[in-house]
């Protein structure tokens, strides 16, 4: 059975949330604090977002999810879209499943806001990373922050607006 990829559908935000508990429980010690900040923000983003600027790509092999990744262009704010929520199930690391669903979210964020985009992580995450750095993302920041409340090092990661989009309004 394919992978299928799909935007909302009935149970998706559940799915989302079991995912990123499943790895982040079990590998990181995260817990209460963790599951609800992202539940929370996971459903305002759901709840406001616009279809023609914003993305919520879901990934399904049957009816299990197997991974998500969001880039929200109407509400990252001043330092361009923010990727979000980008995870994929044991079951599909190492299937190339995180490089399309990545190759799909700076797609859609090149094509639709064409500026920077930026994403909050943690140190330890080194395949997630390399996949970030050949996504054309530098580390911008480290810091003692630990927002997740789980005990790491809290990263910030930019990725400039493509080349060409200076060109385009440059010349407008």
């Amino acid at each position: 059975m394919s992978i299928v990829l799909d935007g909302y559908r009935p149970g998706a935000l559940a799915g989302v949330l079991g995912l990123h508990m499943s790895y982040y429980a079990r590998e990181w010690g995260f817990g209460l604090k963790f599951e609800t900040k992202v539940a929370s923000e996971l459903a305002e983003f759901l709840t406001r977002m616009d279809p023609a600027r914003d993305l919520f790509l879901t990934a399904w092999r049957g009816d299990a999810l197997a991974g998500s990744i969001s880039m929200d262009v109407s509400g990252g704010g001043p330092d361009g879209a923010h990727l979000r929520w980008f995870v994929v199930s044991d079951s599909e690391r190492g299937s190339g499943l995180g490089k399309e669903l990545m190759a799909r979210a700076i797609e859609h964020a090149d094509s639709v806001a064409a500026g920077p985009v930026w994403l909050t992580t943690f140190a330890g995450l080194e395949a997630a990373r390399a996949l970030y750095e050949r996504h054309g993302f530098t580390l911008s920041s480290q810091s003692e922050d630990d927002q997740w409340q789980g005990g790491v090092r809290e990263q910030l990661f930019r990725r400039p607006a493509p080349a060409d989009a200076s060109l385009e309004s440059s010349q407008s």
